[in-house]
């Protein structure tokens, strides 16, 4: 993952965790951040990798041992 990458995933999180609602603690920021972490990678589905969520697509394209 280059720098590109990185910046536009923190705005991500950041438009969608951070402003959108009031977090409590540093406990309450971790587990949101980790509950958006599993969200985007295993549920969120992006066209541009056939209508799979990445970690899907990601699976499909290593070659099974």
């Amino acid at each position: 993952m280059n720098n590109t990458d990185m910046e536009i995933s923190l705005g991500l999180l950041k438009s969608q965790l951070l402003y959108l609602g009031k977090l409590q603690s540093m406990e309450h920021f971790k587990q949101k951040s980790a509950d958006y972490l599993d969200y985007y990678n295993n549920r969120r589905i992006k066209t541009k990798l056939k209508g799979l969520p990445s970690a899907l697509y990601r699976q499909q394209a290593l070659p099974s041992s």
